[in-house]
């Protein structure tokens, strides 16, 4: 399906494996656009509403585990659904920059790479969940299983167990990694693997050479 971006806004998703960074950096990227005046949404993945919330609460304490991942790809989708409907298009139809901490990639790693699910059952998902709304560019933060679970380890406090993804073994978690490689290499247009070694810093400068870019189209675009 074409992305949306609905001639207005632009939808910019981050995604990738545990502990690559996406939440230090979708916050970095954030404040830079609203220093050159963007009007910018920031939200995430399962979340961005009270109900998507609670349904991020479902499944990231593993209470949704035991239904199998058909189920957890159709809660994702429900909250998805939810957040485009009431956050995502809104934001866009006002000519805003959403930037949202993973979305329907991370269902198609997650559920479908090494959940087994269905792939076209995935698809249709997207569909009903989406509609209109595509992402115009998907950061994908690549780093080693290795180096990102120790990332995970290192950020969660003493007393916080780790989640219902963090929890899953290295073998899992490489292969997570891989499947986030080749959704990059299949759709190139729409999204770009960003190296998330290095320091902060480092990585929001690679960033930034792939969305000023977007940023200065879209402006052409609409001028």
């Amino acid at each position: 399906m074409d992305k949306t971006s609905l001639d207005k806004g632009i939808f910019i998703t981050f995604e990738g494996g545990e502990g690559t960074g996406k939440s230090s950096q979708i916050k970095r990227l954030e404040k830079k656009l609203n220093k050159l005046d963007y009007h910018v949404v920031l939200t995430r993945e399962p979340g961005g509403t009270a109900g998507a919330e609670a349904i991020r609460h479902v499944i990231l304490s593993g209470g949704a585990e035991k239904l199998g991942a058909d189920v957890e790809a159709m809660l994702f989708a429900a909250a998805r659904s939810d957040h485009v409907d009431k956050i995502i298009r809104p934001a866009l139809k006002s000519d805003k920059i959403v930037l949202c901490d993973r979305f329907f990639d991370s269902t198609r790693v997650y559920q479908g790479a090494t959940g087994s699910v269905d792939m076209e059952f995935l698809y249709a998902l997207e569909r009903i969940a989406c509609d209109d709304v595509w992402p115009d560019l998907t950061l994908i933060l690549d780093l080693s299983a290795e180096e990102g679970m120790q990332r995970a380890d290192a950020r969660r406090s003493m007393n916080t167990a780790p989640d219902r993804f963090e929890k899953e073994d290295m073998q899992a978690q490489e292969m997570r990694r891989e499947a986030f490689r080749l959704i990059a290499d299949k759709e190139p247009e729409r999204c770009k693997l960003i190296n998330a070694s290095g320091t902060e810093k480092e990585v929001a400068e690679r960033i930034w050479q792939v969305v000023e870019p977007l940023l200065k189209r879209k402006t052409a675009k609409n001028g």
